[in-house]
């Protein structure tokens, strides 16, 4: 199977919906994870300052209820910003599994945490975490007193409802009985200051939408006129997520794969969702998928939540 086949397959399988979609994974090549990072800096951008805000006011109480002699397992582990956090707040941590799909950023981000933390276990995992996850990879000799999930940022919100809930399910099978899960989980709040969120005025956000577009074009050889399409973050009031699209301005056409996509004026292509919770109803969730949350912190502003969550008992 060559690198750009399971892209290509799951890019016509989208097309071809209706309405159309792209998978948001393929949002994040090196351009776009780039990009990521650019749109966090951005004024508009609340997710980021919030997490590490409340990061920094909670990391006392985080590291107690962890303790000592943690495994830490991190999915999706990026740049490692608030893992450094975390990290340096923990008492003596046993070892750090960060587990990333980009074999460049996981390399990168493991070589900085090594050399601020130079007497830390680090064991980095090339993979995706939206697939099982080889639990022989995570075994430590002796064993770490508990493992831990570390899931900060909100990624989780990426997920429809019921993909969260097998994600949740299968992240409670990782900890095992006396493991924990930390999680950071956005918070709804008025629809014009998430819309802000992504679309910022900057136009960072567009960039990165459209930066999809640019891959097709670059990794499937597709014909696209990406002048006919621009970014649009809309708010689904019904689902409680802010969704992203690619609105064609004009009628236009996708040659991909040997395939003809023609879009009218006015139809999008959808790219990505980010879910709003309450914390309510993220305990919710939780418990349906076998999972109690014993504590939950917010940032000083309450825009942003981090559950610690355990396997339910009976």
């Amino acid at each position: 199977m060559s690198p750009t086949e399971p892209f290509l397959s799951e890019a016509l399988a989208g097309l071809s919906q209706s309405p159309r979609s792209l998978p948001c994974k393929y949002l994040y090549d090196a351009r776009g994870s780039q990009l990521f990072e650019d749109i966090c800096a951005t004024r508009d951008y609340y997710v980021t300052r919030a997490d590490l805000a409340l990061h920094d006011a909670h990391l006392d109480e985080i590291s107690r209820l962890v303790g000592a002699d943690a495994h830490v397992i991190e999915f999706g582990s990026g740049a490692g910003v608030k893992t450094q956090h975390l990290l340096e707040a923990l008492e003596t941590p046993r070892a750090y599994t960060p587990i990333e799909i980009s074999a460049a950023a996981l390399s990168d981000s493991a070589a900085e945490l090594q050399r601020q933390f130079p007497s830390l276990e680090i064991r980095p995992v090339c993979a995706d975490y939206m697939q099982p996850i080889d639990d022989q990879a995570l075994v430590l000799e002796p064993p770490a007193r508990r493992r831990v999930i570390y899931f900060p940022g909100s990624t989780i919100s990426n997920f429809e409802h019921a993909e969260a809930l097998d994600f949740l399910i299968r992240m409670g099978r990782g900890i095992g009985a006396d493991g924990g899960i930390l999680i950071g989980v956005d918070l709804l709040k008025p629809a014009e200051q998430l819309i802000r969120a992504y679309d910022d005025a900057s136009g960072v956000t567009a960039e990165f939408n459209i930066n999809l577009l640019h891959r097709m074009v670059r990794e499937l050889d597709a014909t696209i006129d990406i002048e006919a399409f621009e970014h649009e973050a809309r708010f689904n009031a019904e689902k409680s997520r802010i969704e992203m699209h690619l609105v064609a301005i004009r009628d236009t056409a996708i040659e991909l794969g040997g395939r003809h996509f023609a879009l009218n004026r006015g139809e999008s292509i959808h790219t990505e969702n980010s879910h709003k919770y309450s914390i309510e109803g993220f305990k919710a969730l939780a418990d349906s998928a076998g999972l109690r949350s014993e504590k939950v912190w917010t940032d000083p502003d309450g825009l942003f939540s981090m559950h610690w969550l355990r396997l339910s008992r009976g």
